[in-house]
């Protein structure tokens, strides 16, 4: 398992080690020692799985009382999937960062607690599976308008998202209450 930083240190590039023959393939997607090896320490309490069609766009999202760090991985299609520093006193607060996820590359991303965490989906259908270290909680969640100038995030779109009415609604940058 190939365990990286990205331009954000604590969000992680994790690409898996893929054992295939003529059957098919077998991969960990997460192994304690080898992620505690890389920094990342996280009991997680819940799995997500959810499944999107091409332009849907989901984000970006975040809890303000209790944080979620993500283990994020798409097992089928392709998606873009970006995660936003918002973490107080971090010098790369309000940076984000970007990556491809899809079944055939089979990379993961580890978003910390701190960050709010959004995703497009490229293909026809995308299926995106993460592990959560706090319990979702409609109270505590928030949303950031995905196409907020301040972040200038780069969406590899074709044209107009699908939004959820939630989503379509997010709060500029500027608006928004944050962490900390």
């Amino acid at each position: 398992m190939l365990i990286t930083a990205t331009r954000i240190p604590d969000v992680k590039l994790i690409q898996p080690e893929v054992f295939g023959d003529s059957r098919g393939f077998f991969m960990e997607s997460w192994n304690a020692r080898a992620f505690a090896e890389a920094g990342i320490s996280a009991d997680f309490v819940q799995d997500n799985h959810s499944l999107s069609v091409r332009h849907t766009l989901r984000g970006l999202h975040y809890q303000l009382d209790q944080p979620q760090g993500k283990l994020v991985r798409c097992s089928r299609g392709e998606v873009f999937d970006v995660a936003v520093d918002l973490r107080m006193g971090a010098p790369t607060r309000f940076q984000w960062v970007g990556t491809y996820l899809s079944g055939d590359n089979k990379a993961q991303i580890w978003i910390p607690p701190g960050f709010a965490h959004g995703f497009l989906v490229l293909s026809d259908v995308a299926e995106i599976q993460y592990k959560c270290t706090e319990f979702y909680s409609s109270a505590s969640e928030k949303c950031i308008h995905w196409a907020d100038p301040e972040l200038a995030i780069r969406w590899p779109q074709e044209g107009p998202v699908r939004l959820s009415e939630k989503d379509a609604q997010g709060r500029s940058l500027a608006e928004a209450k944050l962490p900390g």
